[in-house]
Parts: C-alpha cells; sequence; structure tokens
C-alpha cells in the first residue's frame, strides 16, 4: 500500500484554514507536512490545529518558496490570496511537485499562458479545485444532458451571486485581499464558480473552445452605502473609490455557437445563488426554480418549480449516488469533499485531473479579459486558445471513480 502523500498547504486564513482543519485532517491518504501563511500567527494556527487533530506537528513558515522547496513535501495545496495563486502553482510544477490551487480569478494573459507553458515542460498539471463542478445538481443536470435529454445546448449561464459587502469593507480588519480588489479592479473577479459547471456542459477545451467575450459593468455604490451604516467600518470607506462594479456581466460566444452569460453580485443585499442554467433544444434547467423543462415528457412550460427531486432515482450522477451511500462530507454541501477527493485520487492513480492546467488557464483567462472588455466599454475581445489547436481533439482521458461525464 502508498505511504500517504506528502501534502504542504499554502495560504490559512478562512478559506485554508477550515479546509486544513475541516477536510484535510479527516483524509487518510494523506500527512500534512508543512503550512504556510504570510501572517506568522496564522501560520502558527495552523500547525496547532494539525495537532489537535492529527497528534503531530507539521512544520510552519512565512515564506511559500520554503514550503515548495522542502523535499518532505509531495503535493502542494494553494489557498492563499488570489495574487499569489499562479505565481505559487507554477513554482511548485517546477519543483516537480503535484499541485491543487484554490479557485479565483488571473490577473494577466501572460500569467495564464505562464501556467501553461509549466505544465507542457514539467508535465506536472495543476489542477484547479473548483468545487462547484461536484455540485449535485450540476452533476445531474450533466449526466442529463450528456444522455440527450436537453437536446442540443443553445445557452447557459451561472453567478458568483452572494452578499460579501461585510467581508469586503472588514476586510481590512480581517487580513482579507477582497478589499484591495475591489478598490482596484473592475471586473469579472471569480468567474470559475459559475463557469466550471458550465464548461463541462459544453465540453470547453475538448471539442469546443469559448471564442469572444464581451463584459460591461455598473457603476460601484452598494459598498460605500453599507459602510455608512456599519458601526465601527473604517469611515474612509463611506466615501472612498470602488473600482469593482456592483454587478458585473460578461458574454462569451463559443466555437459551437453556444452563448454563456456570467453575472458577478457580490455587493449588494441578495440571497446566494449560483444561477446555474441550462438552455438546450429539447429542454432546460435553471437553479432559481430548482426545475427541470423536458418536451419529451410534454410537460407544461406553467407551474414548474422545485421539480428536481423527482428526477433524482433515474438520473442522479453515479459520483453522488456513491457518494449518498458512504455519507455526505465536508464543506459547502459536500462539494469540497469530492473535489479533494478527486485531486488526491488522481494523484496515486495516475488519472490526469479532472480539472487540468489547461482548464485552468481559461476560466482564470476570463478575470483581465473582462477587465479588459469593460475599460474598452464592453468592446469584444479575443479568447486565447491555451491548447493551441488541440480543442479539436482533446478528450477528456479521466476513467478514474471522479470522472464527472458518465
Amino acid at each position: 500500500m502508498k505511504e500517504a502523500l506528502k501534502v504542504g498547504v499554502i495560504g490559512l486564513g478562512e478559506r485554508g484554514y477550515s479546509t486544513l482543519t475541516g477536510l484535510l485532517c479527516d483524509m487518510e491518504s494523506i500527512r500534512i507536512t508543512y503550512v504556510c501563511d504570510a501572517y506568522e500567527d496564522r501560520a502558527l494556527r495552523g500547525q496547532q490545529g494539525v495537532l489537535e487533530k492529527k497528534g503531530y506537528a507539521p512544520r510552519h513558515t512565512t515564506d511559500w518558496r520554503a514550503l515548495i522547496e522542502d523535499p518532505d513535501v509531495e503535493v502542494v495545496v494553494i489557498a492563499s490570496a488570489w495574487e499569489n495563486h499562479i505565481p505559487a502553482a507554477v513554482a511548485a510544477m517546477r519543483a516537480g511537485k503535484y499541485v491543487g490551487c484554490e479557485v479565483g480569478g488571473a490577473y494577466s494573459i501572460d500569467d495564464c499562458w505562464e501556467l501553461v507553458r509549466a505544465y507542457e515542460e514539467t508535465g506536472r498539471h495543476c489542477m484547479m479545485l473548483e468545487n462547484c463542478c461536484f455540485g449535485r445538481e450540476e452533476l445531474m443536470v450533466l449526466r442529463m444532458v450528456r444522455e440527450g435529454l436537453f437536446g442540443k445546448i443553445v445557452a447557459c449561464e451561472g453567478g458568483y451571486q452572494h452578499d460579501l459587502r461585510r467581508e469586503i469593507v472588514y476586510g481590512k480588519e480581517n487580513r482579507h485581499y477582497r478589499l484591495r480588489n475591489y478598490k482596484s479592479r473592475n471586473c469579472e473577479n471569480y468567474p470559475t464558480h459559475e463557469l466550471g459547471p458550465i464548461a463541462k456542459v459544453l465540453r470547453i477545451g475538448r471539442g469546443n473552445r469559448m471564442l469572444t467575450l464581451s463584459s460591461m459593468a455598473s457603476g460601484a455604490w452598494g459598498l460605500n452605502e453599507y459602510a455608512r451604516g456599519q458601526e465601527g467600518a473604517d469611515p474612509a470607506l463611506q466615501t472612498a473609490r470602488f473600482a469593482q462594479g456592483d454587478i458585473v456581466k460578461t458574454n462569451i460566444l463559443c466555437a459551437g455557437g453556444e452563448l454563456i452569460t456570467l453575472t458577478l453580485d457580490t455587493t449588494l443585499p441578495r440571497h446566494y445563488s449560483r444561477g446555474f442554467t441550462v438552455r438546450g433544444t429539447k429542454g432546460s434547467y435553471t437553479d432559481l426554480t430548482k426545475a427541470v423543462f423536458l418536451d419529451s415528457l410534454g410537460e407544461s412550460g406553467n407551474g414548474l418549480y422545485e421539480n428536481l427531486d423527482q428526477y433524482r432515482e433515474k438520473w442522479e450522477h453515479p459520483i453522488w449516488q456513491r457518494y449518498l451511500k458512504e455519507g455526505v462530507k465536508g464543506g459547502h454541501d459536500g462539494m469540497d469533499w469530492l473535489v479533494y477527493s478527486a485531486f488526491f485520487e488522481g494523484i496515486l492513480s495516475g488519472h490526469q485531473p479532472v480539472i487540468d492546467t489547461y482548464d485552468m488557464a481559461s476560466w482564470m483567462a476570463i478575470t483581465p479579459l473582462s477587465e479588459a472588455s469593460i475599460a474598452g466599454g464592453g468592446r469584444p475581445v479575443e479568447v486565447p486558445d491555451f491548447t493551441r489547436g488541440q480543442w479539436l481533439c482533446r478528450e477528456d482521458k479521466n476513467d478514474g471513480e471522479y470522472s464527472l461525464d458518465v
């Protein structure tokens, strides 16, 4: 039996620490050997968290390069601020490590190309740990699409629609990177929760690709208004100029003729929604009503609401069929456990990651492309082909137990 994988974790803020102690420490196939955060107190907290849960203390550092260079680290998990995702991933790949990276957008197209070059020159993929690709509804709809129930897919929508005003406004106190990003950038800054499941539905990078993109942003007023009503908030934020528009809409045209629409909506009062919607010539699904509509069943277009459960027995994705029997674990309704399990299973079995470096580069590229489009008044911009033409013949070669396709 193979020994446990030796894992180092970079980034121990809210996401990194909860993943470390609430998920990674519960996985039998790995051993945490090193933890890192730019803040010493967070690094020490991570070390102590592992000690309390596992009975041993990993090494700790504030220098992510030291973690990557350590021979006692085989696998690097990156959960740090967005700005560090690609630099740390590239360094780890070039050091011969297996890499899993939490989600976020890129800062330049050059960075995305550097990520691709690092894989092509080292043979080490970086898997984006996009948990929404493993959502129960997203995978069930993916299965229905693959089995032809929706016909030809015409359009898909998704959104990161999440009230983050408190997290952003108190970013200085909480040392959260969103605050500095919202002050300085205007873009679709968090595209992959919505785009990842859609990319799988549309086979992006594997017979299809994104061609052009156009984004527009509203003005930015939500965070100023919120700061004015919060006791203890930095008074400067009441009038500070935030670059990030309150709502950003991005339209993407694909080679197959499909239209993708993404929505970023994080600085106004609202309920949480990923807005996952798939529209085809024979059927559709929308997250807003949790409803499937299929011509084949002669369903009426009126009154459909929360009917998804009636399809589960027949169309539940095999990953979730198995998961429900074994017991759902981890955060975000179980999606976190699945995406990390897929990551480590791929390493142990030698399978291609279910979300590979080309996927990661193309999904992260939406951020700088949207930034350029918004700055140009919504002008269309070309989406690079990071596969250099191989999208025409690439197939999803992953046949492990976490393969997304049926």
